[in-house]
């Protein structure tokens, strides 16, 4: 099955399917490689049962022609589902980082009863008003700039590119590991075939017709649990994004990583996973 409506989403889990689900959904152009394997273990080390997947266009999920992506915003918490019913999982913690934190959003909001708690890991509330809020720093968006320069098809241009874009996105707190960030981007890119069906998460929009659903100031209504973990130098989603979405859902909880990046940098693994591990007790 490789049409819009059925894609083929390709998953993968840790630990014991007796332990409390977690589900972990990737940002743009990333697919599941990039919440670690370390990562899942560990936390699975923690008594959850963890699954990570492909998004479309990434890893070995179907792909479509870029440019033009015959899904949605929408599709992608769809997929989210399908991956929950493909392993057996009634409910599940589910954690987003970055456009997935906004994918996660929409999973809680339109299948509430499939969600037993929500983590948001650098990302920015959905259906909200945040231009008031500020931007993505002139130092990304230079960087970002570049991108339209990359010829996608090209392996060794996308690489560097990744590469430069990985390190763009550490925080101040941290050290950049180029070697090991390099091998990394291209083991996924070898194993994705490449990364430019991928740049159609760039060119998606929300709601089944492009306008969207109108989800605005439906977090307000929220009642799934909300735990928001947030980078205080994420060059993408400034800080102020993360306390933007905790104030907008009651009893929420913002944890801010001090000196934090748009990342899930080994260094903070042990408070991240500590906090998803609170924040999902068994219900």
């Amino acid at each position: 099955m490789k049409n819009a409506e059925h894609p083929e989403i390709v998953s993968q889990t840790f630990g014991d399917p007796a332990h409390p689900a977690v589900l972990l959904i990737m940002g743009a152009m990333a697919s599941m490689l990039w919440w670690p394997e370390a990562f899942c273990r560990r936390l699975a080390g923690e008594g959850r049962f963890v699954t990570r997947y492909d998004n479309r266009d990434t890893g070995r999920s179907t792909k479509y022609a870029p440019g033009e992506p015959p899904y949605t915003f929408d599709d992608m918490a769809d997929d989210a589902i399908r991956v929950l019913d493909d392993h057996g999982i009634r409910k599940a913690h589910v954690v987003g980082i970055s456009m997935g934190g906004m994918i996660a959003q929409l999973v809680a909001l339109k299948y509430p009863s499939r969600v037993n708690s929500l983590t948001v890991i650098s990302s920015s509330p959905l259906g909200i008003d945040t231009s008031h809020l500020p931007g993505t720093t002139e130092a990304y968006r230079k960087h970002s700039a570049e991108g339209a320069k990359v010829d996608w098809s090209d392996r060794g241009q996308v690489v560097d590119f990744i590469v430069k874009d990985a390190h763009a996105l550490t925080g101040a707190a941290h050290s950049f590991d180029e070697q090991r960030t390099r091998a990394f981007v291209e083991q996924d890119y070898d194993r994705s075939g490449g990364f430019l069906s991928a740049t159609n998460h760039f060119m998606l929009k929300s709601g089944e017709d492009g306008s969207g659903e109108d989800w605005t100031g439906r977090l307000r209504d929220m009642k799934t649990p909300l735990l928001v973990i947030h980078g205080t130098h994420d060059p993408i989603f400034p800080v102020e994004h993360g306390a933007a979405l905790a104030d907008a859902v009651a009893g929420a909880r913002l944890l801010r990583i001090e000196g934090g990046g748009h990342e899930l940098h080994p260094d903070d693994w042990a408070a991240i996973i500590d906090a998803i591990v609170t924040h999902s007790q068994a219900k």
